[in-house]
């Protein structure tokens, strides 16, 4: 009887691997714009190190974190179905490395590598239902479990692989924006998840499972 495997895990490495020209290797340092919104959207990114953001700002000022990437994330994919100008800003938030990969090339690849191809949408749907996840806890948590979630998210609770020790460097003010509430309540709740031992201060900043508590209390 044939037992049918487990699906094929989608390797970026090994897709990135399949594109030959059109691929340009950047080096980042902290708060240098990969693009800016309104730029063309011609290429998509890999993030190979470090982390980067991905900021908007309305017509009236204000500015808004959509989302912080990291290692193994891919951004501007927009440009793949049709997306003309750039929605978003981004931007290092740590020294990061990236890869740029002509919108030419990854069409290419993923014309002629049906399985990488499927395994690449498979991989963008996982990140949609993310995004999801944050729009529903954007309009129906508090500002408190927003955090929580965040915190665990950054230490990569609930990914494959172990949850990293101790998080990367990440402003009250970059929280507050990413969470939508004001620094002053950031450094409220820090302080109090502090207190009740889920989080401590140890040369950076560790966040305990136990933080889940927070989340999963109604």
């Amino acid at each position: 009887m044939k037992v049918e495997g487990k699906p094929p895990l989608f390797d970026p490495k090994i897709f990135l691997a399949r594109i030959g020209a059109g691929k340009t290797r950047l080096e980042l340092r902290r708060r240098q714009i990969v693009f800016s919104q309104g730029d063309p959207a011609d290429a998509v990114f890999y993030i190979e190190k470090g982390r980067i953001e991905l900021r908007v700002v309305s017509q009236q000022g204000k500015s808004a974190v959509l989302a912080t990437l990291s290692v193994g994330d891919f951004f501007g994919e927009g440009c793949l179905a049709g997306q003309p100008l750039r929605m978003a800003t981004a931007v290092a938030a740590a020294e990061s490395s990236i890869m740029r990969l002509e919108k030419s090339a990854m069409i290419a690849v993923l014309h002629d590598e049906p399985v990488f191809s499927a395994l690449f949408i498979s991989y963008l749907l996982t990140r949609n239902i993310r995004i999801e996840e944050d729009l529903v806890d954007q309009l129906f948590n508090s500002s408190e479990k927003r955090l929580a979630r965040l915190l665990l998210l950054l230490a990569n609770f609930g990914k494959e692989g172990k949850p990293e020790a101790v998080i990367p460097k990440v402003s009250q003010e970059t929280l507050a924006e990413m969470i939508g509430t004001t620094r002053s309540r950031v450094s409220f709740f820090m302080n109090k998840f502090r207190k009740l031992g889920f989080i401590e201060y140890n040369g950076g900043l560790s966040v305990h499972s136990s933080l889940l508590n927070v989340v999963l209390h109604d």
